[in-house]
């Protein structure tokens, strides 16, 4: 082994984020580099696959740099779980655009098929939903030559990076192509969908060699990979059934580790794994609010909001909401719901209703979903969750993490690094390069807890879900 530090890649949906870091968990250096996403109104949602890749190399090159280039020990590699692309296996070229999580066009894929859910939700653990890759394989198999591999982005970009044709068991689990109990790939599941198996890259765990790495300089191994929200999972120590974070990023994604485990939810959420280290399966129960930060942006850009800290400046001015509602089903509604075409709406608005109010309202609608994830998993879980550890840019909204400490009516721990992905899968690559190493201890940054009672809480949950269900019937 050369050296002790790890290239950590987060491949993120709007960003490239590399860090490179001790055992220890210290960041020596970081970089990250835009990515753009492209939406059209018929629901797509793309990007271009080479700028990925550039956003890739790039980032890794310049936090090397910044880190005045010490010795690697490893790669690892975080990426965004669903998005796909056509490339060809033999040249590495990618075919068209990669098509982004949030895509929608595949829902007519997921129609011809509705009879086939209840049956892949026992086998997978998914609901049958455009937002996994089956559906968006299926789609894109129709549109483009025979031939080419269709993966997701972590394969591709694996291959470019060490030569391996692979995939992660926690990006796997995003397919509702992999049998949940056994972590292998689902022939059943792969028929529904017109896939032949034989042509899916090889599941491997999370901390395996996987191929040697000569982009960055010199020869490095390629030893940790993940799906991004089970990295954060793993880097905020929720190793234990019932431990639980949530992420808000481009979206919100709440995770509830169930240990040793698989669940199958009866509470709309789904069941997946969450990482294997050597032979050692762990599973968690999943939970998604599609857009978040994405919901925020989208504030901006109609004038509502000027820049994320007036979720504080605006949203923190004013007690409550006046009545206004946000849905903020700008991409459709995930757990607990799965509707892929429900449309976003602002309700109860009046003369007297202020920007400040709408942004609350905004605040209330992003906190209220992720309540009803939590719960839905406390109820999975048999027992209510006691505290929620989160992350992401959004954490830096003191208002944000007071309604939502109120509305889970349990204590929010908040990470202390907004570099928990990226940390994450350097703990897996480390493990990979034969480290002994787990994610770094921690202390959280801020404990917020509920400020209002129980009764409270659920009349507000209430009040929304009503609301939310009244749009889904426009």
């Amino acid at each position: 082994m050369s050296g002790i530090a790890t290239l950590a890649i987060d491949q993120g949906t709007s960003a490239t984020k590399a860090a490179v870091v001790l055992p220890d968990g210290t960041v020596l250096g970081l970089a990250e580099v835009p990515v753009e996403v492209h939406a059209s109104p018929d629901g797509g949602v793309e990007l271009n696959p080479e700028q990925l890749w550039r956003s890739v190399v790039t980032a890794g090159q310049q936090a090397l740099a910044a880190a005045n280039h010490p010795p690697l020990a490893a790669i690892g590699l975080a990426n965004q779980g669903e998005t796909v692309l056509a490339w060809d296996r033999n040249t590495g070229t990618p075919h068209g655009p990669a098509i982004v999580w949030q895509d929608r066009r595949s829902s007519e894929v997921c129609d011809r098929l509705a009879a086939h859910a209840p049956r892949l939700a026992h086998l997978t653990g998914l609901e049958l939903d455009p937002y996994f890759v089956a559906p968006k394989v299926a789609w894109l198999r129709e549109r483009v030559p025979t031939g080419l591999a269709i993966t997701t982005t972590d394969t591709w970009l694996l291959h470019r990076l060490c030569g391996a044709f692979a995939t992660d068991v926690a990006t796997a689990g995003r397919t509702l192509l992999l049998d949940l109990d056994s972590g292998v790939w689902s022939h059943e599941a792969c028929e529904v969908f017109g896939i032949d198996p034989s042509t899916l890259p090889s599941v491997v765990s999370n901390a395996e060699l996987l191929g040697e790495c000569t982009v960055f300089g010199g020869s490095v191994p390629v030893t940790g990979a993940c799906v991004d929200q089970q990295a954060a999972l793993y880097a905020e120590a929720c190793h234990a059934a019932g431990q639980a974070k949530c992420t808000y990023g481009t979206g919100a994604f709440m995770l509830a580790c169930t240990g040793d485990r698989p669940t199958r939810s009866a509470n709309g959420l789904v069941g997946c794994p969450a990482w294997r280290i050597g032979d050692v399966l762990t599973w968690c129960l999943d939970g998604q609010v599609y857009t978040v930060g994405a919901a925020v942006s989208w504030l901006v850009e109609m004038g509502i909001m000027t820049e994320p800290a007036d979720l504080d400046r605006l949203g923190g001015s004013v007690p409550d909401a006046a009545g206004a509602t946000f849905v903020p089903a700008l991409a459709g509604l995930a757990a607990p719901y799965w509707k892929p075409q429900a449309k976003a709406a602002f309700t109860g608005l009046s003369l007297g209703t202020e920007r400040a109010h709408l942004v609350r309202a905004a605040i209330d609608g992003i906190a209220a979903q992720v309540a009803l994830l939590a719960l839905a998993a406390g109820n999975d879980l048999g027992s209510p969750l006691t505290m929620l550890r989160v992350d992401g840019g959004l954490t830096r909204s003191s208002t944000l993490l007071q309604v939502q400490a109120d509305l889970l009516q349990c204590p929010v721990e908040v990470y202390p690094s907004p570099h928990a992905t990226a940390l994450g899968v350097a703990a897996f690559a480390a493990l990979g390069a034969g480290q002994q190493h787990e994610a770094a201890a921690w202390a959280p940054s801020a404990v917020v807890e509920p400020s209002i009672s129980e009764d409270e809480a659920a009349a507000r949950l209430a009040a929304w879900r009503a609301v939310a269900d009244a749009t889904m019937e426009c």
